[in-house]
């Protein structure tokens, strides 16, 4: 039996955010969704500590603060640096890959152009962590 999360989705892009949401829809799955449009405004939901996320999507490129700054600003957190961090970008770069890596997230996943593709990675990327203990259940 698999567990609905709370995910936080960082994405600046509004057609990234509705194709997300349309996934998640489609797959006919009851997570809660928290959109956040850039790593500023995931700090000001996450001081709010209502809902802690089970898991946090998030892209690289965004403005005021990018996906890498947001993490070095969420791990050194006591609290927030246990959930579970995973990448969801366009940037195949070896750089950004193994930065993302060393600031201690949990996975680092491509985005696909087909939307069938990424249909099937977000399923897979959801099945998995809906059957993990989380430290925020």
């Amino acid at each position: 039996m698999t567990k609905t999360l709370n995910i936080l989705l960082i994405e600046d892009d509004a057609i990234e955010v509705m194709k997300f949401n349309r996934v998640i829809k489609t797959l006919s799955y009851n997570h809660k969704i928290i959109e956040a449009h850039n790593g500023e405004e995931a700090l000001e939901i996450l001081k709010i500590k209502e809902i802690i996320p089970d898991i946090i999507l998030l892209d690289l490129n965004m403005p005021k603060l990018n996906g890498l700054e947001f993490l070095k600003i969420l791990k050194s957190d006591a609290t927030l640096k246990y959930i579970p961090s995973i990448i969801l970008t366009t940037s195949g770069n070896q750089k950004d890959l193994l930065e993302c890596y060393k600031t201690g997230i949990a996975g680092y996943v491509l985005k696909p152009l087909k939307y069938e593709d990424y249909t099937e990675r977000i399923k897979k990327l959801l099945d998995y962590w809906s059957i993990n203990e989380l430290t925020s259940q």
